[in-house]
Formats: C-alpha cells, structure tokens, sequence
C-alpha cells in the first residue's frame, strides 16, 4: 500500500521553522561578533595605563613600564642571552674574546686598547655595564665620551650642563632652546671629563627616554652627535634617496639646520633612533665627540673627512699610532647606519626597526617588539612579512652572504697582518721615514676598509655588494703597500 504524501502546509510549516532558527543563529552570531569587535577596539584604545607621570626627569625604565608594561616587559629580555653564528645586532653574544677567536686582530690593533680587550657584542641591557668592565676603560684612560652611545644621558647631559651656567630648568620640554642648550652644554662638558668621573652621571644603558618623548611617545632624536652628524650629512652633496627629508630640506634654503625632530618622518625616525649609537663617530680626548658624516656615509667618503680633520693642536687626525709599524690609523666603531644606508633595505623603505623590532600584536594592540635582537633570531615576523620563502631559505640566503663575507674579511685580514709584519721588519732594519710615509699610508688605507667591515654587526648582510667592494680595497691596498715597500728597498 503506497503511503501517502506529507500535506505542502506541514512541508511549509518545516521550511519555515530551519529559516526561522538559521537566522535567530545567525542573528546570534552577528551581535556576539559584533560585541568581540567592540571590545577588541576598545582593548585597542588602551594603549598605556596612566599610572605614573612621565615627564623629561624620569629616566628609569621601570617607571615608564609602569604605564607601557608590555613593552618594558621586552625591553628587559634584552638581558637575555643567545646568539646567531655571527653575532648580529641586540641580545645574541655571549661576552667571550674576539682577540681570542682571532689572534689577528691583536697585530691589527697593536698600540691600541682594542689589542687589550674586545668582547663579543652582548644585548642592550649590558652596554653600560660591559663599557664599565671593559680593559678598554679599566686598563687606559678615557673620557666621558664614550658615555654618548652607552649610556641614557639625556637627562645627565641636561643637569651637567644646568651646572655649566646654560639657562632654564630640567623639566624644560625637551625642543625648546634653554633644553638645547643645556643638552649641548652637558655633552661638550661631559666629553672633556674622565671616564671613571663622567660615568658616575649615569645609572642605566639606553632607555625608554632616549628615543620617546614622555608626553606623547613620540620618537625623538635626544643624542648630540647625531643632531650634528644628520645636519652634515644633510649639507653634503652625498645622495641619500633612503632619507627622503633630507632630499627635501636640500632643496630649500638650507638657513635653518636639518632637524630630524622636525624634518623627519615617522619611518625614518625608526632608523634614526638607531642611528644615534650603531654609526662611526670619533669619541677620543683630542676633540668633542663627532659623526664624520660632512662628505656622505660611504667608507672613503668618511675616511676623507678624516684625511682633511686637524685637531685643535694642529696635529692631522688619527686615532693612534701603530706600535709596531709607526702609521697613524683609524679605528672604526660599529657603522651599521652607514653600511646599512648603501644596502636594498634602506633603499626600499625598511628602517632598522621594521626587522630588528618588528610588529607584534598582543590582543587588539600592535606595538613594536621592544626586545632587540636580531631578525634571524624571529625569522617569521622579521624577514617573512615581505618575503614568502620558507625560513629554512631565509636562513640559508643569509648564510651565503654572511660566509662569503666573512671569508673575505678573513683575507683581507691575512694581507694586512703581512702587510704590518714587513714594515716592521723594515723599521726595526732601519728603513728612512721618507720610505716609509706612502706605505704608511697604503697600510691606514688597508686598515680602515677591513676594520669598517669588521666592527660593524650584520657580517655583509646590510649591504652586500658594498661589504665587499670595501674589502676587495682593503686587500688591494695592503698589496700595494707590500709591493711599494719592496720596492723601496
């Protein structure tokens, strides 16, 4: 017996109940999406907690993270130790000798405190203490200088120059002239001081003060060395398409000095804030602390600003004289900056702290990773958010360069110890001075190209293509003075 068809109104009446539940569900999902919305923007709003007031005074990082405790929390991990095959740029070196991994490095450096002590690079949260410990500094006298890039002395340098007669208070904002003037006036004192009197103004390594100002967390350039090395480098003629300001202020009437507090825009100031301690800068007793920056950042552009400085007492600029060959050299610090602004990146609009503090998001909030440390170290947000490779070819690609590079340094190196090894055999034979001059000058030629690429931190990886340029000089002109030598004989 067939059975008989469900009457067309029960049918209706199904349809119309899986509708009715369908959309009270999505009806459901809607409002409790909407509401996850609405909270995840107003848990975006809440960027900071005002529990303390900052002001240009507070120098401690733990006040700030007070109120920014998520990147204070960051910030302390810097004190973490790690490291990558070459080192790199923030928490990522064990301090363990480098004179010790390569003997070399003592000839090069010979008559200089760097043939005393040179450590591994360690994290931010150790460069005042390391600076401190340092034979460097506990073996031979220097000056408060070095306090410029080791230190959070923007507030010191304020005080000290309020001692100094400059006018207005210590909570002056910071951009006002009286602030300037007792920032400049602190820098130029604190650079004429001994180290070990200098170091007693300070309590802490770069902190939160340095590079934001405490009213609106805005980035700010605060140290001294750069206000003047960026308005040099601006009135160069040297290009710097990566600093798109600058090209602009150039193009004005250049009566007021390039600001970078009032120039530059916000990605520019995420390299420039870097650019306040990881550049070449002079820091002996001889002068004021300053970035040699007046012909561009290239290494020879540098290396001439050098060749054409007198000191004060008329003495050509030099860094010391090497004990064992008798040349006047220079010593590189860490040109990351420069070497950086010849590379790719810089070209393409990636400041340092795109890769080196890249983005991450906690909740609703997107802050900048304030644990510095090297991207190879956080492949995924670092480098993978503009390049889709896997890591393990990320990884791979820089190896290559960073191998390449070293393996050059390494020849570079070899030729200038030989280099240094013959004119000191021919000194100690009794070679004239008259000699001797121009293969002096093939050996600080040498020495300045491998030492630029040697002191700075990303092992090529900046820029590649100049690394090398740079250490192919440096074998050449250690040949050169080898051969010139012989010819001299």
């Amino acid at each position: 017996m067939t059975a008989e068809p469900r009457p067309a109104k029960s049918r209706q009446t199904l349809r119309f109940v899986i509708v009715a539940l369908a959309a009270a569900g999505a009806t459901v999902l809607v409002m409790l999406l909407n509401r996850n919305v609405a909270e995840r923007r107003q848990e975006a709003k809440q960027t900071s907690l005002d529990l303390v007031r900052l002001d240009e005074t507070v120098v401690d990082p733990a006040q700030w993270g007070k109120n920014f405790p998520r990147q204070h929390d960051a910030y302390l991990r810097t004190a973490e130790r790690f490291s990558t095959k070459y080192g790199g740029a923030g928490s990522e070196g064990f301090a363990k000798s480098r004179l010790e991994d390569d003997p070399r490095l003592v000839t090069i450096f010979d008559g200089y405190a760097f043939a005393i002590d040179f450590n591994q690079r360690q994290g931010h949260a150790y460069m005042l203490d390391d600076q401190r410990k340092t034979k460097r500094v506990t073996q031979r006298k220097q000056t408060g200088a070095c306090l410029h890039c080791h230190s959070s002395n923007t507030v010191a340098y304020r005080e000290l120059g309020l001692k100094h007669g400059a006018p207005g208070k210590l909570d002056d904002p910071f951009l006002t002239d009286n602030a300037q003037k007792q920032l400049y006036a602190g820098f130029e004192a604190s650079c004429k001081m001994p180290y070990d009197e200098a170091t007693k103004l300070v309590s802490h390594p770069v902190t939160c003060i340095d590079c934001h100002d405490p009213q609106n967390m805005a980035l700010r350039i605060t140290k001294p060395g750069l206000l003047d090395g960026i308005d040099a480098l601006a009135r160069s003629e040297d290009p710097v398409p990566h600093l798109p300001t600058v090209e602009k202020w150039r193009k004005g009437d250049r009566k007021v000095r390039y600001d970078p507090n009032r120039e530059a825009t916000r990605q520019e100031m995420r390299s420039l804030v870097c650019a306040q301690c990881h550049v070449e800068y002079y820091c002996g007793a001889k002068a004021t602390l300053f970035f040699p920056w007046g012909k561009g950042l290239k290494a020879e552009q540098i290396e001439a600003v050098y060749a054409e400085y007198k000191f004060a007492d008329g003495t050509p600029f030099s860094d010391w004289k090497h004990k064992r060959t008798g040349a006047d050299v220079y010593k590189a610090q860490h040109p990351e900056f420069e070497l950086w602004s010849q590379g790719v990146h810089a070209r393409s609009g990636v400041s340092c702290a795109d890769c080196h503090m890249p983005y991450v998001r906690e909740g609703a909030i997107k802050i900048s990773d304030h644990h510095v440390k090297s991207p190879l170290l956080d492949v995924a947000r670092a480098c993978q958010v503009c390049h889709r490779f896997p890591e393990q070819e990320i990884q791979a690609r820089v190896a290559t360069i960073q191998d390449r590079t070293h393996h050059l340094m390494s020849r570079a190196e070899d030729a200038l110890v030989q280099l240094i090894g013959e004119l000191e055999a021919a000194k100690q034979a009794g070679a004239a001075e008259a000699k001797l001059q121009p293969v002096w000058a093939l050996q600080r030629k040498a020495q300045w190209r491998l030492d630029f690429v040697n002191a700075e931190n990303s092992m090529g990886f900046h820029a590649p293509q100049e690394a090398a340029r740079i250490l192919g000089e440096a074998i050449d002109y250690a040949r050169q003075g080898q051969l010139a030598l012989r010819d001299a004989k």
